[in-house]
């Protein structure tokens, strides 16, 4: 198999630290990779959303799992919550620098789900064919 150059970058940049259960990183990347993680952060790549504009733009999550999770990228540093003086007070949602630099890789992430969902679900569909029952 041939491993890009990317790949070897990677895997040389996480072997010293991500396979290591101690690594300060594996909480965050836990944070940011899962399904609302992810969708959140891709949400707030066109531009800051108010909270009920990220409740409706990511389908399915509870209010109660967006505010957690508004609140864990925050305290991560990958999202800037802005309160504005207002009555009723306006809070909104929007990505760092730092978040912003996640947006090109997570893109491309979420591009390559695009083109290879449908081969994925095609094999899960031979697969459980041909899984005894």
């Amino acid at each position: 198999m041939v491993v890009s150059k990317q790949l070897q970058t990677a895997s040389r940049l996480l072997a010293g630290d991500a396979f290591d259960s101690r690594c300060a990183s594996r909480p965050i990347m836990d944070q940011v990779t899962t399904r609302w993680g992810t969708l959140i952060i891709a949400a707030l790549i066109t531009g800051p959303h108010r909270f009920s504009a990220l409740h409706q733009r990511v389908g399915g999550i509870s209010q109660k799992m967006l505010s957690q999770n508004l609140k864990a990228l925050v305290r991560t540093g990958l999202v800037e919550r802005t309160v504005e003086p207002a009555v009723p007070p306006q809070v909104t949602y929007s990505l760092t620098e730092l978040g912003e630099s996640l947006a090109e890789p997570l893109c491309a992430l979420l591009g390559w789900f695009g083109a290879n969902t449908a081969a994925m679900v095609a094999a899960q569909q031979r697969h459980d064919a041909l899984a005894p029952r």
